[in-house]
């Protein structure tokens, strides 16, 4: 028997799509629940829209109103066609050696950057924008790129599926190695923990801002990793240094609370203030509601 997924609800937890048999599957879920979560939240009737859809006006066709969407939503949304959205879409996903990490949400950082990046390509190939993909640890390890044509998403599943955790991350060497095969402006979305050299990143990201690109980061981190919930004594390792710590949990969280969140606060103001979008996906939050919360801070369409 096929398996489907699972019926609406207010958002998908990630324990479910990890459930969930195939990263096809997986990203048509989470972009199921975020269609839903358009319509329910309060940013609807802005101009925070779910990409391929807008809502219909008098005079439009009415073999353009997608009958699924108004039976979900009880609106009338019709379809965009290729000339509405066609932009050419880099996705840069950070597979280093800290992106395994996970504290048992269901998925670790690299899972949900896989599922999250493959709930992107799955909108916008669907909207025929021109999707490309890198991998990337201490280099760009797999590219595929960015096309509008028959078996795409297909192309950029497989690539994501098949991303395995690397060696110690470079993201802004990463990064030149896209600029450099940048072809005209559009978007570049990164999944990363962010994990690296601040000022490099920062650097990195410029200069595709600089090239008029727009830039989307998703800092990707464990709940554990903005939480330290650890009760006891033990020994923390640095999984691609190989420093090790020994610290007692209680006696150290708010120091480690504290600098981690100076170290997240000097992202967000370094990001924002050279005009790129931010959005922090906590792995245990649903990964439909990281996108959305994302599009709200937005205020625009995709």
């Amino acid at each position: 028997m096929a398996q489907t997924a699972p019926g609406p609800s207010r958002f998908l937890s990630p324990e479910v799509v990890a459930g969930l048999a195939t990263l096809e599957l997986k990203a048509r879920t989470i972009v199921e629940g975020l269609l839903l979560g358009l319509h329910r939240s309060p940013f609807r009737g802005s101009s925070v829209e779910f990409a391929e859809y807008r809502q219909y006006m008098p005079g439009d066709d009415p073999s353009t109103v997608d009958w699924k969407v108004y039976a979900r939503s009880d609106r009338h949304y019709v379809k965009k066609f290729e000339h509405d959205t066609n932009v050419e879409v880099q996705l840069l996903v950070d597979t280093s050696a800290s992106m395994a990490y996970g504290s048992g949400t269901g998925m670790t950082k690299l899972q949900y950057a896989q599922c999250l990046t493959a709930a992107l390509a799955y909108l916008l190939t669907g909207q025929r924008d021109a999707v490309g993909l890198g991998l990337y640890d201490d280099q760009l390890r797999d590219y595929v790129p960015s096309a509008v044509k028959a078996g795409q998403l297909t192309r950029l599943l497989i690539a994501l599926d098949h991303a395995t955790p690397g060696a110690t991350s470079d993201t802004a060497r990463a990064l030149k190695q896209i600029h450099d095969r940048l072809r005209r402006r559009g978007l570049i979305v990164v999944c990363s923990d962010l994990l690296d050299d601040a000022s490099r990143v920062v650097d990195g990201l410029r200069l595709l801002r600089a090239r008029g690109m727009e830039v989307v980061v998703f800092h990707v981190l464990d709940d554990a990793e903005l939480t330290f919930p650890f009760e006891h004594a033990g020994t923390f390792r640095d999984v691609e240094t190989g420093e090790e710590i020994l610290t007692h949990g209680p006696s150290a969280r708010q120091s480690y609370l504290d600098a981690v969140g100076a170290w997240r606060n000097g992202y967000v103001a370094d990001l924002r203030g050279a005009g790129i979008d931010y959005q922090l996906a906590n792995t245990s939050a649903p990964l439909d509601a990281t996108l959305l919360g994302w599009l709200g801070t937005r205020g625009r369409t995709l």
